[in-house]
């Protein structure tokens, strides 16, 4: 009996979490007359491409989806490159101001993105007069604060994978004669790769969904506009164009499901854990 709850329980979370997707992927194939009516059915006789066309018509729509490529894809091998050392660093290594900074990474989780806005809006302004590639109206600053923001979970995350695999198998390995750096690229990262899988998944879809950041800090130069941007064209003073909002959208989550698959084995380890002694 437990076990039919538990699976009609588990069943119910699943349409419940799936049921906006659907509702979104039916939206953007509906008619624009089925999507204002007074009278919406979850399904539609006349699906039609037009949307995606005009989604797919919107000026600059490759360069912004170029863009949060490069965006999502540099700040994933950044943070996992950056959060691998730091994880390993944290657990290993045993020094003064090590709680410190652990402490350090949770207050950072903790504080709203909204309250940072514009404390982060003047230093990246400040920033970019001395340090090219990052100030206002680049890329260089959404990679920069997407990588503040991603490192502190991703950190936290990997330390726990890298403290589970046994101090022995490097002790075994210095004995073998193999250098610090051989320790750590072809021992202890293949050995945390689910972690870094499960830690790239939120890094990309942070990166990615991002409309905040690129709204505040691209100000004028809109080649430089990532995607979330383009949905604006959709907003009109008089009337939304759903349909079009709705095509955007879906377009938008080919990417993230793309990266999903392509790390799905790596990050279903990640969730069960790292090594076992």
């Amino acid at each position: 009996m437990r076990h039919r709850v538990a699976d009609a329980v588990a069943i119910l979370v699943a349409v419940v979490t799936v049921f906006p997707i659907y509702w979104m992927l039916l939206s953007a194939l509906k008619p624009t007359g089925e999507i204002v009516s007074a009278d919406p059915r979850p399904w539609t006789l006349h699906p039609t491409l037009e949307h995606f066309r005009s989604a797919l018509g919107v000026s600059g729509f490759g360069r912004y989806f170029l863009n949060s490529l490069v965006v999502a894809l540099t700040v994933v091998a950044l943070s996992a490159l950056v959060a691998f050392l730091a994880a390993v660093a944290l657990t290993r290594y045993r020094f003064r101001t090590r709680g410190t900074i652990l402490v350090l990474f949770l207050i950072a989780q903790m504080v709203p993105v909204e309250a940072l806005t514009i404390p982060l809006f003047f230093q990246i302004r400040d920033l970019g007069r001395t340090v090219p590639g990052v100030g206002l109206n680049t890329l260089g600053s959404l990679v920069l604060v997407h990588l503040a923001f991603s490192l502190p979970f991703a950190i936290w995350m990997l330390r726990g994978f890298v403290a589970a695999v046994p101090p022995e198998v490097e002790e075994a390995a210095t004995v073998d004669g193999a250098s610090r750096f051989t320790i750590l690229w072809r021992i202890l990262f293949p050995l945390i790769a689910p972690g870094l899988a499960a830690t790239s998944i939120f890094s990309f879809i942070t990166a990615w969904n991002d409309f905040l950041f690129a709204k505040t800090f691209i100000i004028s130069a809109t080649e430089n506009q990532t995607l979330p941007a383009a949905l604006l064209v959709f907003f009109k003073p008089d009337e939304n164009d759903w349909g079009g909002i709705m095509a955007a959208s879906t377009l938008m989550t080919v990417p993230v499901l793309v990266f999903f698959v392509f790390v799905r084995r790596r990050l279903v380890a990640g969730l069960g854990g790292a090594v076992k002694d």
